[in-house]
């Protein structure tokens, strides 16, 4: 199956059970779940505001991943004229924020056909 894995080895680690392949002289690593759940947590509290969704994780081979976070940072009536921010995380190994940046911002009704930035 590869570095990726089954569902079954994915709902394993979920709850804590090693898949049978699992080396036991490794360190077990966060599932994709536990990343985006400490990255939102982690943004909110740093940022202040509120960290809407991940919209995309990649994993590292050395165990960090990076993450992609929409983030509101001004909310408005109608909603679809609120503030977004897209900010991009570095999450080490243990699921802490190592680094992040916001990489765009925008209203929540522009697409990016709009070139909004």
């Amino acid at each position: 199956m590869g570095a990726w894995g089954t569902v079954a080895d994915l709902k394993r680690a979920s709850r804590g059970r090693p898949a049978p392949s699992a080396r036991r002289d490794r360190p077990s690593r966060l599932t994709a779940v536990q990343v985006a759940q400490h990255v939102r947590r982690a943004l909110g509290e740093i940022t202040g505001l509120e960290a809407e969704c991940v919209t995309a994780l990649e994993p590292h081979e050395d165990g960090r991943w990076k993450a992609t976070v929409e983030v509101l940072e001004l909310p408005r009536i109608p909603e679809t004229d609120d503030v977004l921010g897209t900010y991009e995380a570095l999450v080490d190994a243990a699921g802490e924020v190592v680094r992040y940046q916001r990489v765009r911002r925008y209203a929540r009704s522009r697409s990016l056909q709009e070139g909004a930035r």
